[in-house]
């Protein structure tokens, strides 16, 4: 947070002050050769994709169940489409399988040679939360 590698965003309880979740993110992009074929050949013959990363997105385990891990995926995305930046795309990087499965729910689709990394045009997000 210090250097700027990424900025964080917290969910807290009102009522006791208590961290209940937060997210990550980050500039980032991609080589065009590993997003998947069928968005690839829709994009630029750019090198890179300009996107943002959701480097962690987590929640208490007391919350779990209750809606809390979308929300804070919901907040990230329109955070990102409102931001006065131009990215194509989100970037998630999936801690583990579970986590994968996660962001696949959502339309995240994984990388060609990183599986745990996923992707989801900026577009394709904001039809989430319209």
């Amino acid at each position: 947070m210090k250097r700027k590698y990424a900025t964080c965003f917290v969910a807290r309880e009102i009522a006791t002050d208590r961290v209940a979740g937060f997210y990550t993110l980050s500039s980032s992009n991609v080589p065009l050769t590993d997003v998947p074929e069928p968005l690839a050949t829709r994009l630029p013959r750019y090198p890179t994709v300009p996107a943002v990363l959701i480097g962690w997105l987590g929640r208490h385990r007391d919350y779990a169940g209750q809606g809390l891990g979308e929300a804070l995926l919901f907040d990230a995305i329109k955070t990102v489409a409102t931001a006065p930046i131009g990215a194509h795309a989100i970037f998630a990087d999936a801690i583990d399988d579970q986590a994968a499965a996660f962001y696949a729910a959502f339309g995240f689709t994984p990388l060609v040679r990183r599986p745990r990394t996923l992707y989801l045009p900026v577009a394709t997000a904001l039809s989430l939360i319209s």
